[in-house]
């Protein structure tokens, strides 16, 4: 696994990403960079860890208001439709907190 550098509203993360997902990622860190710039650019909220939280659930809802077809197309597991288990959440918070690192903990 390679690891590339990105930035979201304008801090370095250095993150690892399989060979040949590159560009997903780009596309997956541009994304939430629009989402937390514009957030953080409403003027409402200044943590940056309460905006990586909001744009975590304003882009977890956009996912669900796709259409199942798109879901299923766009998601490489057999299984997406299936709520994910306590185990794999916890495993997404500790990725969450270690690339949040100095800005604190999500939980």
């Amino acid at each position: 696994m390679k690891q590339i550098e990105v930035s979201i509203m304008g801090q370095s993360y250095l993150l690892g990403c399989p060979e040949g997902g590159e560009a997903r990622l780009k596309e997956a860190v541009s994304h939430v960079d629009r989402e937390m710039c514009a957030i953080r650019d409403s003027g409402k909220l200044k943590a940056r860890e309460r905006i990586a939280v909001l744009s975590a659930l304003n882009l977890a809802y956009e996912l669900t208001e796709r259409p199942a077809s798109v879901t299923a197309s766009a998601s490489p597991a057999p299984d997406a439709a299936e709520v994910p288990s306590p185990e794999h959440v916890e495993r997404l918070i500790a990725r969450i907190d270690q690339v949040l690192g100095q800005d604190g903990h999500l939980i």
